[in-house]
This record gives C-alpha cells, sequence and structure tokens, in this order.
C-alpha cells in the first residue's frame, strides 16, 4: 500500500513521540524502544509492567492533549555514539541503548526532543507539538522486541493522526466500517471457516465456506480451459534435492518445512514451479508445442512465524490458482500482454480495482546475469506501458529468480491487497536444462512466466468476503434462495418449491424451524441469503411465491417455475459469461 505523504509521516512521528511522553509520564517506570510512523498512523513499543487498556488509552490521549496544548518545539541535538549510550544508561533506558551500540561508526546520531522528552531518533517532526491538531489511540498489541519471538513480548500502542479533524472522524468511520467487514467476524458469524490451535495458519473450510470456495475453483478451471490450460496434479512432498536445484533450498529454505525420513531430507513444497519443471522436462518438446500452459490448484505450505498469522490473509497452508506457461523468447510479450487483458477482464467481472506494481532485481538476493535481468525488466515495463496501465516501480523487491508484476486489488474501504501476479523467469529453465526444438531443429532454451490471477484462494475469499461485506452476489453465495414456512400445513410445498430450484442446480435450503416467522425472516438476513420464499396459505393456493430480495425489496408474485428460470440466468457466473476482452485497463498518471 502506498507510504504517506512527508508532512503526514512527520505528523504521525511526532504523534508517536507525544504518546511516548505521555505514557511516561503515567507511568515512569515504562522502558521506551521504537516509535515509527506507518501507513494508517503510528505506534510505539513499550516495556511496562502495567497492562494497557482500552481505559488507559484515554488516560493517555488526556495528557497528549496537553501535551499538544504546550506547544513544545521539536529539537534536535547531534552526539557522538558513546555520548549517545551514556546518555540513555543514565536515563536507565536499556532498549535504547542496545539500538545506541547497533548504530554502525561513522553513522549521524541525534537526539529528538520536545519539552523533558527525549528519544533516539534520525528526526523527521513537525515543528511543535501544537501541530498535531488531530489525533486518536486505537488499540494495544503485543510484539516482540525487534520482531524476535526469543525476545521480550512488548506492548504496542497503535494510534493515528491527520491534519484536521474532519479526516480523523473520516479515518475512524472507515475503522468502524472495517470491522464490520472483517473476514474472521464474518466468517465465524456466516459460517465460512474456522481456525484452530492444532493446525496452526491453516483453515477449516466449512460447509458454506466450502462451496464458495469451490465455486472459485471451479469458475477458474473453466475460464483457463477457454484461455488454452491444461490442469495437473503435483506430488505434495518432494526430496529436497528438488529445491537444490531450483534454487529455493538456496533462497527460501527458512520459509519451508522440511523433516527427515529414511536419512533423507524431504520439503512440503512452498509453490508448484519446481514440480512443473519436471513435467515439463519429461518429454521432448517442439516449438510447435509452445506456448505450453499449465495450470494447478494443489495445497501449498510456507513456513509463517506464528506471530504473523491472521485469518485467512496470513496463512502457513493455502491453495493458488496457479499456472506456468513455458514459451519461446519470441512470444514473451504477447503472453503477458494476454495475461494482463486476463487479470482486467476478471477483476472488472468481480468489480474490483487494482493498480500494478513492477517487482525489480535484489542486488543482494538475485540467481543469474545482470543482463538478462535488465533485459526481462525492461520486456515487463514495455507491455506495461503498451496496455496503458497505470503502474510504480518497486525496487529491490523481485522473486529471486526474476522481476514480476504484481496487481493490488482495492477493496470496499479503500485498502489495497495483493493478489495476481505475472513473473517472468529466464532461470529456471537454465537449472532445469530444459529445451525445445526450434524451427531449425536445433535445441533452445525455453522462458518460463509464473503466474496467478487470484492469488492464494484464502487471501482472495477474505477479500471478497470484506469487499461484499458477506452479502456476496447471487452466483458466488454459498446459500443462493431460503424457503420459509410460516407453519407446518406449508412443508409439502415449501419441499416442491426447493426441490424445483435445485433442479436448475441452484442453491437452496429451507427453514421448517418452529420458531416464529419473523424470527426466520430475521435469520435469512443475518445469514445474507440473496432471495427469500416465505410459503403460506396464499403461496399455497395459488402455486406461486413471492419472492423477497436480500435488500428488503418485495418482488410480485410469480409462478415457481418462473422464479426458478428467472435465478437461474442470474446466478450464471459472470466470469465465463460477461467478459470481454479490450475494456480499458486503468490508465497510467
Amino acid at each position: 500500500m502506498a507510504a504517506p505523504s512527508t508532512d503526514l509521516d512527520k505528523l504521525r512521528h511526532s504523534a508517536a513521540h507525544v504518546m511516548a511522553d505521555a505514557v511516561q509520564r503515567l507511568w515512569p517506570d515504562a522502558k521506551i524502544t521504537i516509535g515509527p510512523p506507518i501507513e494508517n498512523g503510528f505506534y510505539y513499543d513499550f516495556d511496562a509492567p502495567h497492562p494497557f487498556s482500552d481505559e488507559d488509552l484515554e488516560r493517555i490521549e488526556l495528557f497528549m492533549a496537553e501535551i499538544v496544548a504546550a506547544n513544545h518545539p521539536f529539537v534536535e541535538r547531534e552526539l557522538s555514539r558513546e555520548e549517545a549510550i551514556a546518555y540513555f544508561e543514565n536515563k536507565n533506558e536499556p532498549y535504547k541503548v542496545e539500538l545506541a551500540r547497533g548504530i554502525p561508526e561513522g553513522e549521524r546520531i541525534t537526539l529528538h526532543s520536545h519539552g523533558d522528552f527525549v528519544d533516539l531518533c534520525r528526526g523527521g517532526h513537525c515543528k511543535t507539538t501544537g501541530e498535531i491538531k488531530a489525533f486518536k489511540l486505537l488499540s494495544v498489541a503485543g510484539a516482540y522486541w525487534r520482531g524476535d519471538s526469543r525476545n521480550k513480548m512488548l506492548q504496542r500502542i497503535y494510534g493515528t493522526a491527520f491534519p484536521d479533524a474532519k479526516q480523523l472522524r473520516t479515518y475512524l468511520a472507515q475503522v468502524e466500517e472495517a470491522k464490520k467487514r472483517d473476514h474472521r467476524k464474518l466468517g465465524k458469524e456466516l459460517g465460512l471457516f474456522m481456525v484452530h490451535p492444532f493446525a496452526p495458519g491453516a483453515t477449516f473450510w466449512l460447509p458454506r465456506g466450502a462451496v464458495l470456495y469451490q465455486t472459485l475453483s471451479d469458475v477458474m478451471r473453466k475460464l483457463l480451459l477457454g484461455e488454452g490450460y491444461v490442469e495437473v496434479r503435483t506430488p505434495l512432498i518432494f526430496n529436497m534435492a528438488l529445491f537444490e536445484r531450483s534454487g529455493h533450498a538456496a533462497h527460501y529454505k527458512e520459509h519451508m518445512f522440511h523433516f527427515e525420513s529414511e536419512d533423507q531430507t524431504f520439503g512440503l513444497k512452498p509453490m508448484n514451479c519446481p514440480s512443473h519443471m519436471l513435467i515439463y522436462g519429461s518429454e521432448l518438446r517442439s516449438y510447435r508445442d509452445l506456448p505450453l500452459r499449465l495450470h494447478d490448484q494443489g495445497v501449498l505450505h510456507r513456513n509463517e512465524p506464528s506471530g504473523t498469522l491472521g485469518g485467512l490473509t496470513r496463512v502457513r497452508q493455502f491453495s493458488q490458482d496457479d499456472g506456468h506457461t513455458y514459451l519461446m523468447p519470441s512470444q514473451v510479450g504477447e503472453e503477458i500482454a494476454r495475461l494482463i487483458d486476463l487479470v482486467h477482464r476478471v477483476y472488472q467481472a468481480l468489480g474490483l480495482t487494482y493498480t500494478a506494481k513492477i517487482s525489480t532485481r535484489n542486488p543482494e538476493k538475485f540467481m543469474g546475469d545482470v543482463a538478462v535481468w535488465d533485459e526481462a525488466e525492461k520486456t515487463l515495463e514495455e507491455v506495461v506501458k503498451a496496455k496503458g496501465l497505470a503502474y510504480h516501480i518497486e525496487p529491490h523487491e523481485a522473486a529471486f529468480y526474476g522481476p514480476k508484476i504484481d496487481f493490488d486489488i482495492t477493496d470496499a474501504l479503500g485498502r489495497k491487497w495483493q493478489c495476481a501476479t505475472i513473473q517472468l523467469d529466464y532461470m529456471a529453465p537454465e537449472r532445469f536444462d530444459l529445451t525445445y526444438v526450434g524451427e531449425d531443429n536445433a535445441p533452445h532454451r525455453p522462458v518460463v512466466i509464473h503466474r496467478a490471477i487470484f492469488g492464494s484462494f484464502e487471501r482472495f475469499i477474505a477479500l471478497l468476503i470484506e469487499h461484499y461485506a458477506g452479502a456476496f452476489p447471487l452466483w458466488l453465495a454459498p446459500i443462493q434462495a431460503r424457503v420459509v414456512v410460516v407453519s407446518e400445513k406449508h412443508e409439502e410445498f415449501a419441499r416442491e418449491a426447493q426441490k424445483a430450484i435445485a433442479a436448475r442446480g441452484l442453491r437452496v435450503d429451507m427453514d421448517l424451524s418452529n420458531d416464529k416467522l419473523g424470527a426466520k425472516i430475521r435469520r435469512a438476513q443475518l445469514d445474507k441469503i440473496p432471495y427469500m420464499l416465505v410459503i403460506g396459505d396464499k403461496e399455497v393456493a395459488a402455486r406461486a411465491v413471492a419472492p423477497r430480495a436480500r435488500d428488503g425489496k418485495q418482488l410480485d408474485p410469480m409462478p415457481l417455475g418462473d422464479f426458478a428460470d428467472r435465478i437461474a440466468r442470474e446466478a450464471r457466473p459472470p466470469l465465463t459469461n460477461s467478459m470481454t476482452a479490450g475494456d480499458d485497463h486503468p490508465k497510467a498518471d
């Protein structure tokens, strides 16, 4: 997501210092650590024996208001490394001492103060505390010192600050809306998924969530079939020798699960590409076979730190709509353009807006020749420009084997999520000695493009849950219609209605409980069912239904068969029946 502007950065950095000052005024034994600005605010980590509560945040805000009203100037002071260490040793601030000791010799060291509060800091502040016009403390969380689980757990206070109260109110309203849309909250309320400490970082898909997952999976399979892909399935466990050949053992091993068996080391695959290289290399290929497009929705595992796991957005076990295309160098530009169009068509059909970023070589972590990388990066940028696609450059963020285009989806709340990716790879064919027979009857080296459209299903579903606030479009809704009976005497026609709707391939259930009708209607609303059919005396007599839409709109009564046909048409996935190529992409600035 985009970094805050310089002025906003300074405002929030200053607010973090003011917050730390207020905390130490209230709890003088609290030790300060670090307090940077972040995208939507700031935080500061404290080593304090007192556990901070929501009530404490209100007390801290009151003290912050006093510090702001005092209009203290922010003052910078430069000193030597030894002076900085001695200063914080005298102040009994062990974390600051550790930070000062870690500053390389010769690097400029500064203290920044306002009033009596002094911090070790590179700078970037307002002129005075009085410039901090609008701020709010948001939450408390745990955080290990330096992000290392072997270190002490600290208390992190999050806050935000804006130039004026109006912007702050707007942001706080977005935060409240985000809480309502949180996929973890809605996932539980709608019965979509669960997690359990016995399987950290893995998802239990409940019946409704499994329908959601499988619907997306099936739609993507059908879509890619029309795009010339063939689907493959590959093993879950491989001898680590495979990942040594691919380069993952050297560049990615710390993120893999691996184990010993019969004096051999095996690993759970973190991605599908090495196994797809084996498939390509399993037989002789001709230039006539290219492009060869492989699609794989297999299960993957990555050893993410336990402290980073959360809901569906950061997991250890997941699946992707993964694909690898093998092609001749002359076909690269056309294929990348084709993939950009595919991403655009899918996201447009789902009502999702996006931006693109090109990640370039990390000079300290890459494989291959610089000249090849330069050519690959140039190719990506030329195609993106030719498409008129809005993008920016992310320096040093490429995969170790090649540059990439990542697509950030903007959801209904304006937040960005990285999902689709297109990665250009000249290295893997070299490492696996992949070839094809060219028109000259000689062997040539192919290029491989790694790509995903949804990205991981888990993250994409989390995004869709929050984007739609759980009220999925009809084609995606786990339950598309619910038949509700007024009393037991209406059950026979209710079962007939369910059968007629289900016969059209639709997902329909019934509420035959003894609850009052109002409670049944309310339950259907909470479950966010697109259509509800209340069956009473009038409906039975007319053998008709009067559908009620999720938004409360009451449709005119209609024969049961007409309604079933109507929603069958509405429920056709847009990813297969309404996507059109050639629509404009988001334009570059």
